[in-house]
């Protein structure tokens, strides 16, 4: 039995990926405190919603979707509902797995996975880490579950604070490029439903290229620029503007707010 405590979008996110890849409603709870919303997940997926502490009872796998400051309640609430034979997911930034490892008793096995929003379309890019009990059948079956809304890869924890800037941050990265970039076209007289599908086909494309070609980005950008052209200008106009050293300052930003979170 897997539960998912907190249904928010990410939370709901894997519970319909579960769904969509053989998992049974019958065989997933769901923790949603606003009843109006529980309501929906139960008329949409058929799955039970069930009080935190059922939860955890009547699961061998936990799926914590909260948010880092309401996950030590959490635990403190469950905890004692757990042993060494549940497996606790927590997707709560910055939380590290001897912090979760510390509210619950001794052996429970915990993993601590960063997944980003595109996982609401099956796009998701995950990163998984293990705490101090957990083995490879726990992370085994940790990506098996995250693996339904897209890929998930296994890190050393130590570079979590890093992922989450750059993966579990990044898509806003790229949304404020689009949004700059169509406010662009349509500060030119283009409409706005033109420039967004220019846009977006551009971004997708792009990232189809990057991952597929598995070139240097280097590489790809040399190939769209030619001395002297357009996209030479633009990037000159970047360059001068200090939009590499922004974007790393941002990234860093991200990261340092990440370990800030693991220790308050």
């Amino acid at each position: 039995m897997i539960a998912i405590i907190g249904a928010g979008k990410m939370g709901e996110a894997l519970l319909a990926g579960m769904l969509a890849k053989d998992h049974a409603p019958h065989d997933v709870l769901v923790t949603e405190p606003r009843e109006e919303h529980a309501a929906e997940l139960r008329s949409r997926y058929g799955v039970d919603t069930v009080p935190a502490e059922e939860a955890a009872k009547r699961a061998d796998t936990l799926l914590l979707a909260l948010k880092p400051h309401d996950m030590p309640a959490l635990l403190q609430q469950i905890g004692h509902h757990l042993s060494a034979d549940t497996l606790v997911v927590s997707v709560a930034a910055g939380l590290t797995t001897e912090a979760l490892e510390s509210h619950l008793p001794v052996s429970v096995p915990v993993v601590r996975a960063m997944p980003n929003t595109p996982a609401l379309v099956g796009e998701g890019m995950t990163a998984v880490a293990g705490g101090s009990h957990t083995g490879p059948e726990h992370l085994d079956r940790a990506e098996e579950l995250l693996g339904t809304v897209g890929e998930v890869l296994r890190i050393e924890e130590r570079h979590m604070d890093t992922v989450t800037a750059i993966s579990g941050s990044g898509p806003a990265y790229f949304y404020f490029i689009a949004e700059t970039m169509i406010e662009a076209g349509v500060a030119m007289g283009m409409p706005r439903a033109t420039a967004q599908r220019l846009v977006g086909r551009t971004i997708s494309g792009a990232a189809a290229m990057l991952d597929e070609t598995g070139e240097h980005p280097v590489v790809l950008r040399e190939n769209v620029t030619s001395p002297g052209g357009t996209t030479a200008a633009a990037l000159r106009e970047l360059e001068r503007h200090g939009v590499r050293t922004a974007f790393t300052d941002a990234i860093e930003a991200a990261r340092d707010r990440s370990n800030a979170l693991s220790q308050s």
